[in-house]
């Protein structure tokens, strides 16, 4: 019994490790044009170390597309993402409470609403979303990407309302009996318990808006406004040569910030899955 476990312990670990290798892959190979000539970029699929290390492609990139540095891109990535997070976790943190910890006539009507918004592709909306930002004169501007996170979002409500469901209601009563009204318990009870959940939440919106490509390409039109997603866009030129070793230097050097996020906070990401459903 004790070497057939030993064996089906190998066996997984072999198992895992090769799936790791397989979901890796595309980051080496990333890493491995973004250090090749770009005239030998796709004659040397298969390698994963070129022939020669080509560091001036980080040099070029990093010099940007038609005399805009690629730093100001890398501002403007910032920027969004850091507001429409901080938007997202004060809105929807707070919105999940009011759901499910105050009751309020029409309070499953407004949960089955949320719930069907989650439903609807974003393409349904898309057209009526530029039309709206059209005429309030929010187009070529980081409204659009920017605001709608600060008035909730139905996925991260729906995550921080689970982890909220979890918590006893006793907690509530008690900060009541001590004088707190709604918004004191919100705010000295229950916030400081979501920590793990809002940390969750707040990853997924930092993944969602840094590669947001979609929602840039809509709504702005000048290229020093533009964030990475579509800076890199720049690179590809149809009608003349693209410089790709500038173009993969530049992409691997954008997904930097995401693998950082996850490798630092992979344990309040598995922390923060597993209490946000506790309960359904």
């Amino acid at each position: 019994m004790a070497k057939r476990a030993r064996l089906r312990s190998v066996a997984f670990h072999a198992f895992c490790i090769l799936v790791s290798l397989i979901s890796i892959y595309p980051i080496l190979w990333l890493f491995k044009s973004s250090l090749t000539e770009s005239s030998k970029m796709f004659l040397q699929t298969a390698q994963l170390f070129p022939d020669h290390w080509e560091f001036s492609n980080y040099v070029k990139g990093w010099k940007g597309i038609g005399g805009i540095s690629f730093a100001i891109f890398f501002k403007n990535t910032i920027f969004i993402t850091v507001l429409h997070t901080i938007g997202i976790l004060a809105s929807s943190s707070l919105v999940a409470y009011g759901i499910t910890r105050i009751k309020f006539r029409g309070q499953k009507l407004v949960f089955s609403s949320m719930i069907v918004s989650m439903l609807l592709p974003a393409q349904v909306t898309m057209v009526s979303s530029y039309i709206l930002f059209y005429k309030i004169g929010w187009v070529n501007t980081y409204l659009p990407l920017i605001v709608p996170g600060w008035l909730g979002s139905p996925f991260h409500i729906f995550l921080l309302m689970q982890f909220c469901r979890s918590l006893p209601k006793q907690l509530d009563e008690a900060a009541t009996i001590d004088g707190c009204n709604s918004f004191g318990i919100f705010t000295r009870i229950i916030l400081p318990l979501m920590g793990p959940a809002l940390v969750t939440a707040g990853i997924f919106a930092f993944y969602f808006s840094w590669n947001d490509f979609m929602g840039p390409l809509l709504y702005l039109s000048q290229a020093r406004t533009f964030p990475l997603s579509m800076a890199l866009r720049l690179f590809a030129d149809p009608e003349s040569v693209t410089d790709w070793g500038a173009m993969f230097s530049m992409q691997f050097l954008s997904i930097i910030p995401c693998l950082l996020v996850f490798f630092i906070f992979q344990k309040r990401i598995v922390e923060g899955i597993q209490t946000t459903g506790l309960k359904g």
